[in-house]
């Protein structure tokens, strides 16, 4: 191996390792990742609160069967909106963090009226497809900046939320 060779292999780990200690990402670079993250902490957050609400006030002939899993998607919920939000800190930028922003960047609404166990259901299912849509964006950015690891991290969310939508779904279907 030539002396040039070996000068280059230096420089480039010493380059590597630099990267590494300071993530090899610049806040610039992952601004839109980071308002991508924050969209989908928005949107994670009011269907959080739904879900709880309807958690509390399910009833009728289908209580048994929602109450518990309406339970179980939430405290996922909340897990998944601290992963989030400590990986928008990882960055060096603050998670939006007010119910007030929250209620002002997300596409997911209140629930506004009592609604029935199925109307509620339902009301998931389309809350999944927004924040699945809102992954995704965050997925693409994370891809466009080489940032494998919150790739990661919203490819797990991706999986689970993909599962649970089907389960929601054949639980809601008449056939």
């Amino acid at each position: 191996m030539s002396v040039k060779t070996e000068d280059l292999k230096k420089e480039k780990k010493a380059n590597r390792l630099w990267a590494y200690k300071k993530l090899g990402f610049s806040k610039l670079e992952t601004a839109e990742l980071v308002s991508a993250m924050n969209e989908l902490l928005a949107n994670y957050h009011v269907h959080f609160q739904k879900l709880r609400n309807y958690h509390w006030n399910v009833k009728g002939s289908d209580f048994f069967d929602i109450h518990e899993k309406f339970e179980e998607q939430y405290e996922e919920a909340f897990n998944n909106i601290d992963e989030i939000a400590e990986r928008v800190r990882v960055f060096g930028y603050q998670p939006t963090s007010t119910l007030k922003e929250y209620l002002e960047m997300s596409e997911i609404k209140e629930t506004e009226k009592e609604l029935t166990g199925m109307e509620m259901v339902a009301e998931v299912l389309r809350d999944f497809e927004i924040l699945l849509s809102y992954m995704v964006d965050v997925a693409d950015a994370a891809i466009e900046v080489g940032d494998v690891g919150t790739e990661d991290m919203i490819n797990s969310f991706i999986k689970k939320m993909e599962k649970s939508h089907w389960m929601f779904t054949a639980f809601a279907s008449n056939k």
